[in-house]
């Protein structure tokens, strides 16, 4: 695929991501017109109900639902070049575990209150942190990070998270924060506000950037380190940079929105089969689909049992559990 048709599908993407913004906001329980949503956004005068609705609650809820997919489809990609394998998902080192526990301790017990209102997002980020050093530091052999040890060391690591937070659940005081820390590991978007978007579209705009920069090294790794290290790539400078990217993305995606499973193993295959395997074409167009596919599957979420609702991460393993099965039996796996 040449640049000008690159830029087309880019062009097109962008469109229908404006365009999915704009009717995903008015749709819920209560339903408002994408004629009102946009005479909210160009500042015209509307009802004070409507105005609440799609500026106070659900514009930046999809926003950050924009946001979250990108990112997790951004860190699918780096994760799978990374370990030379399509099945890797964004959560293959433990991220997601290690803010989980700390999560959940934060919910139950309180332990983070001095944080204030931002004290879950913190919790999360940091336990996120600590998981990724732990198995940054595990996984280094010789100075280089082994690609075996890196696996390894995150199945272990989220085991003892994992472990860790059913202790927390176990142990917890009340009912109510039960449901709640459930609720949240299920992976959701409900109580998002415009204070949430900052961090995560700074991050996600930075490590976006310095992969696409880095692009060339993405297709050297996928064709093995002996390989890469021929091209002239620094394999260990490499491998380190895409854990921290990686583990970036997905510990501050996970502190704003929980553990939203399987969108980073499902895009990357979707997008390799719209623009091929270049990650210079990858990386964009994947950000984008990553962003459309949690925007319906959270409008789906909101309303399939209104006015209740379901975890986000509920729907998208419903959807991505016969994806991964249909990739392990692909003959090209």
């Amino acid at each position: 695929m040449n640049r000008r048709k690159i830029s087309v599908v880019l062009m097109i993407l962008i469109l229908i991501s404006i365009t999915s913004i704009i009717i995903a906001t008015g749709l819920g329980p209560v339903t408002v017109s994408p004629i009102t949503v946009l005479k909210i956004l160009t500042g015209k005068n509307v009802s004070q109900l409507e105005y609440n609705i799609v500026w106070g609650l659900r514009l930046p809820r999809v926003l950050l639902g924009f946001i979250v997919g990108a990112s997790l489809s951004v860190t699918g990609v780096a994760m799978q070049a990374l370990v030379r394998n399509h099945l890797a998902d964004p959560f293959i080192l433990g991220v997601s575990s290690g803010a989980s526990a700390a999560a959940t301790l934060g919910m139950l017990f309180g332990t983070f209150s001095f944080l204030g209102i931002y004290s879950l997002s913190i919790s999360a980020f940091l336990g996120a942190a600590v998981t990724m050093i732990l198995v940054f530091l595990l996984s280094r052999v010789n100075g280089r990070i082994h690609i075996t040890h890196l696996l390894l060391s995150g199945v272990a690591i989220s085991m003892i998270m994992e472990a860790l937070t059913n202790v927390i659940t176990i142990s917890a005081p009340n009912a109510l924060g039960l449901h709640n820390a459930t609720f949240w590991m299920s992976g959701s978007l409900v109580g998002a506000k415009w204070s949430y978007l900052t961090l995560p579209l700074g991050v996600m705009l930075i490590c976006i950037s310095i992969l696409l920069i880095n692009y060339r090294n993405l297709n050297a790794l996928v064709l093995g380190e002996e390989a890469a290290g021929t091209l002239g790539v620094n394999v260990g400078r490499a491998q380190g940079l895409l854990v921290l990217i990686s583990s970036l993305l997905a510990g501050t995606t996970v502190a704003v929105s929980g553990s939203i499973g399987f969108v980073g193993l499902m895009t990357p295959h979707i997008t390799r089969m719209l623009v091929g395997s270049d990650h210079k074409r990858v990386l964009p167009v994947s950000a984008f689909m990553g962003g459309l596919l949690v925007i319906w599957v959270d409008v789906i979420a909101r309303m399939i049992i209104a006015p209740e609702e379901l975890p986000v991460g509920i729907l998208t393993a419903l959807f991505g559990g016969p994806f991964f099965i249909f990739l392990l039996k692909r003959k090209e796996v």
